[in-house]
């Protein structure tokens, strides 16, 4: 009796601490740290859209897979080798208790899978193609976006450059789904200043995507027509879904996806569009696909040899002004690729390559740093990736190659020392001159090239409720970077202090301190030099439920930067968080109210704001003001509902915010944001 009390009051506790939250805090923070790296916001919303599917319809943990695990990306691989080899060796689970007993698990981890995962005995039904047509779900998404007050953009009056379109963004996403083993769709996306249904977009929206996916047909594992994403091994050849580096998360620096997904988000570039098949047979799985597609590019024209040349691809994605216009579509890439995959037991071995073709050479723009950069009409890359479990070691790694023959290796290790202590290893040498389109490893550079490193991390639980995770990351880069104009180093580490209670408190508290070189920012000498750039960043944050539906949340956080140099910074941001989420109501909603002051752009901060569904805001912070916003969610019925968000910025002391055509006569930025959702 006491065994299935407990299981209750875990399973209703840990119900709650989700329904409160749209995502874990350390996923937030994740998502914080790419904002801070890419200095944008992804466009990638497909992690929320598997979140939210596998809500309604979970895992079974009885039968699920490698494959259909890492679909989660809460898991390690040792976590979910652990899972079927317990499975294996015990038979199918009876309760959600029964996972605590799977070696280097944990309740935190248990209590983030709960919303998305179920237990329950093996069921095989035939899933026909019809069936797969007819039992599914058809959804009708709208957004509609748009900043008030004008910018210099849009000030038709004024002489110069400006934005053809209105300044509305509107998105929609039409898609049907058959539990995970069908899915199709189309995505429209106008970004604000892009024209609408005239000039340069006379079909509607400047960007159309169409993707239909199959799963489990057979020996066919994946088929994927239209657009889909391709990764491989751990990301030195190619990786195109969302994916993080550095963070508390410390057991998070392993690459885990199938090769291929579906791709249906609004960003414009990070994607192929053709098709690819995955087939599974025995313990071999062999992935092949193609992709034609043109994308935007900066062409110059070489004088004295009358030839053209694209300087640099375009991925913001925007097509607003006339020159942006003009350099749409103006590169056709055509790629080959394809993997092969040798899995047995807790043994994986996998081949990988990838060609591409370009229908203009590239060559980047003469400059120091762009010395080993891709050159030509044609690129490809190779490598092996593996992982090998071994009691409660994991192994992992990929040593690739390029065109040039140049190399590039990431070898990792996951360790379960104890039933409350995990430690991760990660080294990683890229050569200098190597080069990939569309990698991302584990890496302190936004793209594998010029780097080594070795990273080490360890989560340790000393008791229930209270984590403590560290990490420390060297790395040098051999030769010179944009703003970096000779060979440099730095070093990161991390501490985090977690306490979750039973009684709905989570509180952490972390202290980062990144050090690595850079260039003096407004040298006057005749050479420029390198100097220590420190950066220091402290951040508490406690979220307490004080009602079943009432939440708040608060943050403190300060950043110093070159505390004791010539370029010193300092910054402070806080806000405070209302959630409302009444249970078995059709409505609810999220207030926040922030200060930020920073010395400049150096000391920026960032911070996760919940947005309506399938969307997320990572604003940047600097300067002086307050900001605020309201998000609100009404549930007409089962089938229809409604997001509407409000958002402004007051910046203190200032008459102009923003700079070349988004500038704005104000001291205000607002936002306002309406979505709807049907369920056809």
């Amino acid at each position: 009796m006491k065994r299935l009390l407990f299981i209750a009051l875990f399973i209703h506790h840990s119900l709650l601490a989700i329904h409160a939250q749209d995502i874990p805090p350390v996923t937030e923070q994740q998502l914080e740290n790419l904002a801070d790296a890419d200095q944008a916001e992804t466009e990638d919303d497909s992690y929320l859209q598997q979140l939210e599917y596998f809500k309604k319809q979970p895992i079974n943990l009885n039968t699920a897979d490698a494959s259909e695990l890492k679909e989660l990306r809460i898991l390690t691989d040792l976590q979910a080798d652990n899972l079927i080899a317990y499975r294996r060796l015990f038979g199918n689970f009876i309760s959600i208790y029964e996972l605590q007993a799977v070696p280097s698990w944990d309740a935190g981890t248990i209590r983030k899978l709960l919303p998305f995962v179920t237990i329950a005995l093996p069921f095989s039904a035939k899933e026909n193609f019809q069936k797969r047509i007819r039992g599914g779900d058809h959804s009708l998404l709208l957004r509609v976006s748009q900043v008030l007050e004008r910018s210099a953009g849009f000030d038709k009056a004024a002489s110069g450059t400006k934005y053809l379109g209105s300044p509305q963004r509107v998105f929609f996403r039409y898609r049907y789904t058959y539990k995970n083993l069908l899915q199709f769709g189309i995505v429209g996306d106008k970004d604000a200043g892009e024209q609408f249904f005239k000039g340069a977009q006379s079909i509607g929206f400047d960007f159309y995507s169409f993707h239909l996916f199959v799963r489990k047909a057979g020996i066919i594992r994946s088929l994927a027509i239209g657009d889909f994403t391709v990764n491989m091994g751990q990301g030195l050849v190619q990786w195109q879904s969302l994916a993080f580096k550095k963070s508390a998360e410390v057991m998070g620096i392993k690459r885990q996806s199938p090769v291929l997904r579906p791709y249906n988000s609004a960003g414009e570039f990070n994607f192929h569009r053709g098709a690819g098949i995955t087939i599974s047979k025995g313990k071999f799985e062999s992935t092949v696909f193609a992709s034609v597609r043109k994308v935007s590019a900066n062409l110059t024209a070489d004088t004295l040899s009358q030839e053209e040349y694209i300087t640099s691809l375009l991925t913001s994605g925007y097509n607003r002004t006339a020159n942006e216009v003009a350099d749409r579509n103006r590169l056709r890439q055509t790629i080959f690729g394809g993997t092969i995959n040798y899995t047995a037991g807790r043994f994986h071995i996998g081949l990988n390559g990838i060609y591409y073709g370009f229908s203009l050479p590239v060559q980047k723009r003469d400059e120091p740093y762009n010395l080993y950069a891709i050159n030509g009409d044609k690129w490809y890359n190779l490598s092996t990736d593996y992982s090998y479990t071994y009691k409660n070691l994991h192994f992992f790694g990929e040593a690739a190659i390029d065109k040039g023959y140049h190399k590039a290796f990431v070898n990792g290790v996951l360790v379960s020392v104890d039933p409350r202590i995990d430690v991760s290893l990660l080294h990683r040498s890229i050569s200098k001159k190597y080069q990939a389109i569309n990698a991302n490893t584990f890496s302190e550079n936004t793209y594998p090239s010029n780097e080594s490193g070795l990273y080490a991390g360890i989560a340790i639980r000393p008791a229930n409720g209270w984590r403590f995770d560290m990490y420390g990351d060297m790395y040098k880069f051999p030769w010179l970077k944009y703003l970096v104009d000779a060979p440099s180093y730095g070093k990161d580490f991390l501490v985090q202090l977690t306490y979750a209670s039973s009684k709905q408190v989570e509180i952490y508290t972390r202290y980062r301190n990144e050090n690595k070189q850079g260039n003096q920012a407004d040298n006057s000498t005749v050479m420029n030099y390198l100097v220590s750039l420190p950066r220091q960043n402290w951040r508490t944050q406690i979220s307490y439920r004080i009602h079943p539906a009432v939440t708040i949340r608060n943050r403190y956080e300060m950043i110093w930067y070159d505390k004791n140099g010539n370029n010193s910074e300092n910054g402070f941001l806080t806000f405070f968080d209302f959630a409302y989420r009444p249970l078995l109501k059709p409505y609810s909603g999220v207030l926040r109210l922030q200060y930020f002051e920073t010395d400049g752009y150096n000391s920026r901060l960032y911070a996760y704001e919940n947005d309506v569904l399938y969307s997320y805001s990572i604003p940047v912070f600097y300067d002086k003001g307050y900001r605020y916003y309201l998000t609100v969610n009404y549930d007409w019925d089962q089938k229809i509902s409604f997001w509407l968000r409000w958002a402004q910025t007051i910046y203190r002391g200032k008459d102009v915010i923003g700079s070349g055509l988004d500038e704005i006569n104000s001291n205000k930025r607002s936002e306002v944001k309406v979505q709807i959702r049907v369920i056809l």
